[in-house]
């Protein structure tokens, strides 16, 4: 039985790949700034910066999975890079040191986006200068970090979720509901961008089949989608419907989008709101543009293949809305 550090479990899709490691058998300390709430899993706190704090969370640890980041949209870049950057370096420092065998760096498919549209790609290399946005420039600074520490006794894999939501999402779900419900959700070039997103279970079961395949396939990064790539349109739709709330209609032109959410950013920048900005270049790019990926590699190597549709997934999340109102 692997002892398996996860870090970032207080998060939606860190918990549920520590419930997922449990499931499979494994032991599992969790690691992030408050207590994760994950039944069976023994938990540490603290931060990722903190070199103490990770050694002793990293105490009798086989395997980590690193999911922890400051994640968002708009912020300082120091913040960004201190944890995404820093905290992962610390992270790998001491996990070799006290002898960790194997490490999943979760990444993110915006580490190898350039805002131009991604069509049947496989994962492109990191790339920290053309990245759009600190949260992605950062991750691809961290991605290459991690893959750059792999050998045959420490053995690194960096997988790659792409948008992953399911019942209890409050970023990508929630914002998407609170903003159409506001009236304040618009599509971009009428939606018809095709995208690729994952379903929440599959990402935790995609996560833990990758550390558990790691001896084999480490050294390589691989991107992790639901293999159904969609218009955003319809994947906006099918969010708003299972919320019961009526679906953007209104287009706006993408390039209008993307000159706003550009000073939009600059204003954010030296007067934060108390949220997420309404847009940004980054997200006017991911809304606006295509991103979809060959996901052969990815099955052949890591031996799995998400098991709910994403019409499921929209039932999922709709019976879990109702039962919220019940």
């Amino acid at each position: 039985m692997t002892l398996v550090l996860v870090t970032g479990a207080s998060g939606l899709l860190g918990g549920s790949v520590a419930a997922e490691l449990l499931r499979r058998g494994h032991e599992v300390r969790t690691f992030q700034r408050r207590p994760s709430g994950i039944e069976g899993a023994q938990d540490a706190t603290g931060s990722v910066t903190d070199p103490a704090a990770v050694v002793q969370a990293l105490d009798g640890v086989e395997a980590v999975v690193h999911l922890a980041a400051r994640v968002s949209l708009a912020g300082d870049p120091a913040e960004f890079a201190a944890v995404n950057v820093g905290g992962t370096a610390v992270l790998l420092d001491a996990a070799r040191a006290g002898g960790v065998s194997r490490f999943v760096y979760v990444s993110s498919p915006s580490v190898a986006h350039s805002g131009t549209s991604i069509v049947g790609d496989d994962a492109r290399p990191a790339d920290p200068r053309r990245a759009r946005g600190e949260y992605a420039r950062t991750k691809a600074e961290a991605e290459r970090v991690a893959l750059a520490a792999d050998d045959p006794a420490f053995r690194v894999v960096a997988v790659r979720p792409h948008l992953v939501w399911g019942p209890g999402d409050t970023q990508l779900v929630g914002r998407i509901v609170d903003r159409a419900r506001a009236g304040r959700l618009p599509l971009l070039d009428h939606g018809t961008a095709l995208i690729d997103t994952l379903y929440l279970d599959n990402a935790a079961t995609g996560i833990a089949q990758t550390l558990e395949r790691a001896d084999v396939v480490h050294g390589n990064a691989y991107v992790l989608t639901n293999g159904e790539p969609r218009p955003v349109a319809e994947l906006l739709s099918g969010i708003c419907l299972a919320a019961g709330v009526r679906p953007p209609t209104r287009s706006v032109p993408a390039g209008l989008a993307r000159t706003a959410g550009s000073l939009i950013e600059l204003g954010w920048r030296f007067r934060p709101g108390a949220d997420e900005p309404p847009m940004t270049r980054f997200l006017a790019e991911q809304l606006s543009t295509s991103h979809w990926f060959d996901q052969r590699r990815t099955r052949r190597d890591l031996e799995w293949t998400p098991a709910v549709t994403l019409d499921e997934g929209f039932a999922r999340l709709a019976a879990s809305y109702a039962a919220a109102s019940r």
